[in-house]
């Protein structure tokens, strides 16, 4: 049986990645870890202060730098009071690379999620061997550049859906209403995308999401423009739309389908709802997603002959989105995916390979009377963690609930209290 480990995970200050570190946090303590989360977003609002002040570009970079360092240097802090087996962070946390190289140094073995795009977003090439272990979304090209820079710990992890949380839905009459439409699309107004929609203004179509600049052509589509949607909301807007166009980023205005090779996370959330989705050919698609479970499309043509078919057809997109769905549970969810990472890094760097003795770790069950056993063995199932958990990580999780605590839970912290005072100063 594998070790229960504790893991921190150390999430974005912003961006897209920081909803897959949440999801991430999540499919870890299904599987019976214990992870303390670095609330990077937390500093947010002080590094984006910085750039209000009126001061030079030089200067601004300088402090900038400076005010990242200082975050790193609370991550370090972090490790030190949490000894973690492992810290995972995804793309664009806050880690510099001397923190990393402290890490190295010290023996705690990292793992990031590159959940972007190596072509538009270069700066991996600055921290990538400084990890132990790097999570890609793409194959080659990647895997060669990679290993060229002296990373050989490399491991094709493409996104994923937490099904209890991206699943269908009954909506309300008013919902529906709200967020229905024949054909929607949910995300940023990229170049590719702009140009492509032009072409849609004649059915029922509504573009939700931010970063879409003005344009008369698109407007009447527009919902709430410049809002951020929330995850909420946007279950709500898969749900409740016929045809739930899925076409990929490009910073390129043409051509609008671009045919690239990675799988955008909302493939994956879509058909975790049982949402039908019609998403542009992907390389790496075929390897995650049948034909029979999305539909697929190549050019433009393609696209408008694939709605007005589909539209026609609720029966069949019933089915095909009832197919998708299965696929996620059986193959794609985030627990799928935080396994075969551990599972990777276990492989590769030993992850969790610490002696502890033939017995291995006491467990918070050794010794109990039966009945106090009992309340502790339930305990431990509210809180997801194997009966082989140590004591020290069930006061960790204990720690980490919120609301009051019950008796059982009061007396476990006062053993510790009592233990590092009384036992382990002996």
């Amino acid at each position: 049986m594998k070790s229960a480990l504790r893991i921190l995970n150390v999430l974005p200050l912003y961006g897209g990645s920081l909803t897959v570190g949440r999801y991430c946090t999540t499919a870890l303590r299904q599987l019976g870890h214990t992870v303390e989360v670095f609330e990077a977003p937390e500093f947010h609002d002080a590094f984006c202060a910085l750039k209000n002040q009126r001061i030079s570009v030089e200067r601004l970079s300088a402090l900038e730098n400076s005010f990242l360092q200082i975050v790193s240097q609370t991550i370090l802090a972090k490790v030190e009071s949490f000894a973690p087996d492992l810290v995972l962070a995804q793309a664009q946390a806050p880690l510099s690379r001397q923190a990393l190289q402290r890490l190295r140094r010290d023996k705690v073995p990292t793992a990031m999620w590159f959940v972007e795009d190596f072509r538009v977003f270069p700066y991996w090439k600055a921290f990538a061997r400084h990890y132990d272990v790097f999570a890609v979304i793409q194959k080659n090209p990647f895997f060669d550049l990679l290993r060229e820079l002296g990373q050989e710990n490399v491991l094709y992890l493409p996104l994923a859906a937490d099904p209890a949380f991206h699943a269908p839905m009954d909506l309300s009459d008013v919902d529906r209403r709200r967020f229905g439409a024949d054909v929607s699309f949910l995300g940023a107004g990229y170049p590719n995308r702009q140009v492509a929609f032009r072409q849609l203004t004649s059915l029922d179509f509504r573009i939700w999401g931010n970063d879409w600049p003005a344009d008369p052509v698109l407007t009447p589509c527009m919902q709430r423009p410049g809002e951020r949607i929330t995850p909420e909301e946007a279950v709500k807007i898969f749900n409740a739309t016929k045809v739930n166009l899925n076409l990929h980023s490009s910073i390129k205005a043409e051509p609008p389908v671009s045919g690239g090779d990675f799988v955008n996370p909302r493939t994956f959330e879509l058909a975790s709802c049982a949402a039908f989705q019609l998403v542009d050919k992907r390389s790496l698609l075929p390897g995650l997603f049948s034909d029979r479970e999305v539909a697929v499309f190549e050019n433009m043509p393609g696209m408008l002959e694939a709605i007005q078919h589909y539209l026609t057809r609720p029966a069949e997109r019933r089915t095909m989105a009832e197919r998708a769905r299965a696929r996620v549970l059986a193959e794609h969810t985030y627990v799928h995916r935080m396994r075969d990472l551990l599972d990777f890094a276990r492989q590769r760097i030993g992850l969790g390979e610490v002696d502890a003795g033939p017995a291995g770790p006491p467990s918070p069950l050794d010794g109990l009377p039966d009945d106090l056993r009992h309340d502790v063995r339930e305990l431990l199932k509210v809180l997801n963690l194997p009966e082989s958990v140590s004591f020290e990580d069930l006061v960790w999780a204990i720690r980490q609930r919120q609301g009051a605590l019950n008796d059982l839970e009061t007396s476990l912290l006062f053993l510790d209290e009592w233990r590092k005072q009384y036992v382990r100063g002996q």
